[in-house]
């Protein structure tokens, strides 16, 4: 009995390793290839990118971005955003900055003011459904302190089997052998 506990708790130790490694790759370590994450957090681009997918942006250059291209940008100090270009607006002065109409496609109506070529952030590559609810609540409290409770928890999982094992008392044993009490 006691081996078949010890075969099906690293079974559950190696999935549940595997899993966390598999969200840091996505959540963070995407960063490695200049892929920045973004929570769709409203249904202003459905169905292209529904509410709590997770969108990954690459950089991308304004004077490359086309009419028809979504686009990440900042919409004010807090707040980052993806819409689809509608009209570019190159300025009178500098023909080299140019400003964005923006819609959501779920919206009827334009954006209120154009987006700054400074603000944009990049274009959408790819989003994967329902993750971004993952990604909101780990990036906020009380998310972000369950995530890490959760990983030093794992952690400490990992190496209960080696506690089972009997490895933490083989020195115990072999003291007790030679008559010395640990």
């Amino acid at each position: 009995m006691n081996q078949t506990f010890k075969k099906i708790w690293n079974v559950i130790g190696t999935v549940l390793v595997a899993i966390v490694l598999l969200l840091a790759v996505a959540l963070v370590g995407v960063r490695l290839v200049g892929l920045k994450t973004y929570a769709v957090v409203s249904g202003s681009m459905e169905p292209t990118y529904p509410t709590g997918s997770l969108l990954y942006v690459k950089k991308a250059n304004a004077q490359e971005l086309k009419v028809g291209d979504a686009i990440t940008f900042m919409l004010d100090e807090n707040t980052v955003a993806t819409h689809r270009i509608i009209e570019i607006i190159p300025d009178r002065a500098d023909s080299s900055v140019l400003r964005f109409r923006t819609k959501g496609d779920a919206n009827n109506t334009p954006d209120s003011t154009p987006v700054h070529c400074k603000n944009v952030i990049g274009k959408p590559v790819f989003s994967v459904p329902y993750l971004g609810y993952f990604a909101h609540f780990v990036q906020n409290p009380p998310g972000l302190y369950f995530a890490i409770g959760f990983a030093v928890i794992l952690a400490a999982l990992v190496f209960l089997p080696d506690l089972l094992n009997g490895k933490g008392s083989k020195g115990r044993k072999a003291a007790e052998n030679k008559g010395v009490t640990p």
